[in-house]
């Protein structure tokens, strides 16, 4: 056992997707496309002797369900600390990233000897479960930019990418709740998500996926006031914008937010997924 260990994991903006429940978690999951950042989560597990285990997140101590489910399926006690460097509740895919942050960091502290595709599952099904998340981990997991074919872990999930890179600018506005849109009526949704799908399938391409990005937005009824202004913004400096699913997020790609006026966080496209420090 080692006194700790340290895993960085790329935030994740996902453009479009398709909800594919079932029982089991691991199988449950979405379909649908997104960037995997150069801002992420760094999160170090310290092996502890306490009754249960502490989550901090950048110096509080807070209560994230995935992060403690993965623990309990490793059958571990530890105090873990994350550092994020994307907002929290927006879109990025902070508690995915917190989940499987954990356990490759968990896996090396404790010397569980897993593979990555147990330990992405293990992370997936936790994040399902909680109700936080459907497909970041494993986009996470993957890097680059991820196509989801079919839903669930790893050895459910058919991935697929776009052989690009870019410049990523992003600004929030404010959070919205996966939970609350995953736990209503999401029929226009999938079926928006499917059609997203289908265009970035037929012409794998980062305008494409813009594009696709925002019609689903449009399509699926999410897109705010203030969301839609600034992705409008955007279209008449000929940039690429879209909204973060789910939070009060636009991204652009290359310059587009600059270029309308904005004063955007800047990071590229992750080329690699998670990693350990």
């Amino acid at each position: 056992m080692r006194d700790e260990a340290t895993a960085f994991v790329p935030g994740h903006v996902t453009g479009f997707f398709s909800a594919h429940p079932a029982e089991d978690p691991t199988i449950a999951g979405s379909r649908g496309a997104g960037l995997t950042l150069s801002d992420g989560v760094e999160v170090t597990v310290r092996p502890t002797n306490d009754a249960a285990s502490t989550v901090v997140l950048d110096g509080t101590d807070v209560t994230v369900d995935p992060v403690e489910t993965v623990l309990e399926t490793l059958g571990v006690t530890a105090r873990v600390e994350a550092e994020s460097a994307v907002p929290i509740g927006a879109g990025f895919g902070v508690s995915g990233a917190m989940a499987l942050g954990t356990a490759l960091a968990a896996n090396r502290a404790f010397d569980r000897a897993l593979s990555t595709n147990e330990l992405v599952t293990i992370a997936h099904g936790a994040e399902v479960t909680a109700g936080t998340g459907l497909g970041d981990v494993v986009a996470q997991a993957h890097g680059g930019i991820p196509i989801r074919l079919e839903p669930g872990g790893p050895h459910e999930n058919e991935l697929d990418s776009i052989p690009d890179r870019s410049r990523v600018e992003y600004v929030s506005f404010g959070q919205l709740s996966t939970a609350d849109v995953l736990s209503g009526d999401t029929d226009a949704l999938d079926a928006a998500g499917e059609r997203a799908l289908a265009r970035v399938v037929g012409e794998p391409t980062l305008e494409s996926f813009a594009v696709a990005s925002r019609q689903f937005a449009r399509e699926a009824g999410l897109l705010t006031d203030r969301v839609a202004d600034a992705i409008e913004d955007v279209a008449t400096v000929d940039g690429e914008a879209s909204m973060a699913m789910l939070g009060e997020t636009v991204f652009a790609l290359g310059t587009g937010l600059s270029d309308a006026g904005y004063d955007p966080a800047v990071c590229e496209t992750h080329s690699a997924g998670a990693t350990l420090r």
